[in-house]
């Protein structure tokens, strides 16, 4: 039997093990009540559902919004607010609906920039960063800008089908919509381009404009050839038509074409001989790197130097048009 001393120092013994036993239980745990991770809501409006270099870059979004969350410690809400079609008043409701949702950042490709830049103003003064993507809105508060110099976008397009003409011919613009600033800097910077080429002429109509869908885009093209067959060459400064199949009615090699973006549907027309060169745009990073630029601003504060960022087309042509083709089986797989 043990006696009353033995007994009190076995029960000090076992309160002292308890409460170490304790004690170690309690830090193996979370802290009672500890923050969950930041939730970061991020608005996102491209020009229309319809046109596919939009749904790239809705792509590139989500996929920035599962891949950054750890690196910034948050949790990343894409809210995609992009019109069925192209529609800047629209654009500029989604943006006030974003701002009275109490987004923490906005990205938008501006269909018409003067429509827009009155929303993109009054996100900013609650205290919404903005960025353009694709198409600016320079006049607006957006603090900065992803996408691609479109003057040199035009004139490279120009200077490529010059040199697949062999310098000589009549040539005709693609425009799309004729609003939007992005695509009058190309338009401009392409019939600029043509004065270095004495033996080249523009048809006249030298641009034509159309709503960017594959059909509309299409059925210009198709027009504009039949009224015009004077035509031997053709600047897509956007690849519009290209997302539809037998959009080009005629030989391949016959009419010279040169076209921005280089999406799948777009690489079987390199293949099959009835583009010459398209020029990649990065599509996929408009939703992947404006994000990541919006998340630098919200959550350390850094604004890009400088503001306007651009990304350098990518020349696709026979040669590496498979290579290039199994980007996009890594960017669309999901």
């Amino acid at each position: 039997m043990k006696t009353p001393t033995r007994l009190i120092l076995s029960a000090s013994l076992a309160a002292v093990a308890l409460l170490a036993f304790t004690g170690c239980s309690k830090k193996a745990e979370p802290a009672a009540g500890a923050p969950a991770a930041r939730t970061v809501l991020i608005g996102f409006i491209g020009k229309s559902q319809t046109n596919d270099v939009f749904q790239a870059a809705h792509a590139g979004a989500r996929d920035a919004a599962i891949e950054l969350g750890a690196k910034y410690g948050v949790k990343i809400e894409i809210e995609i607010r992009t019109p069925n079609d192209e529609d800047a008043t629209k654009q500029a409701e989604a943006i006030e609906a974003l701002t009275r949702r109490g987004a923490d950042g906005i990205a938008v490709s501006a269909s018409e920039a003067n429509t827009v830049t009155p929303s993109i103003d009054k996100a900013v003064a609650k205290g919404i960063p903005v960025i353009c993507f694709d198409s600016d809105a320079p006049d607006s508060q957006r603090f900065a800008y992803y996408g691609t110099d479109d003057a040199s976008c035009g004139a490279r397009i120009v200077d490529e089908l010059a040199r697949v003409m062999g310098e000589k011919g009549t040539i005709a613009i693609l425009g799309g919509n004729q609003s939007a600033p992005n695509l009058q800097a190309r338009v401009d910077a392409a019939k600029a381009a043509l004065a270095k080429y004495p033996n080249m002429k523009l048809n006249s109509p030298a641009a034509f404009y159309h709503i960017e869908t594959p059909e509309k885009s299409a059925e210009a093209v198709a027009s504009a050839q039949n009224a015009n067959p004077g035509i031997q060459g053709w600047a897509f400064i956007g690849g519009w038509p290209l997302f539809t199949a037998d959009a080009l009615k005629w030989t391949p090699g016959s009419v010279k074409v040169v076209a921005c973006d280089a999406l799948p549907a777009q690489l079987n027309y390199l293949r099959s001989g009835h583009v010459d060169t398209l020029y990649a745009q990065d599509c996929y990073g408009w939703g992947y790197k404006s994000v990541e630029i919006l998340l630098e601003k919200i959550i350390n504060g850094k604004t890009p130097s400088p503001a306007r960022v651009v990304d350098p087309l990518t020349q696709v042509t026979k040669v590496n048009v498979d290579a290039f083709g199994k980007n996009w089986e890594k960017w669309l797989a999901k």
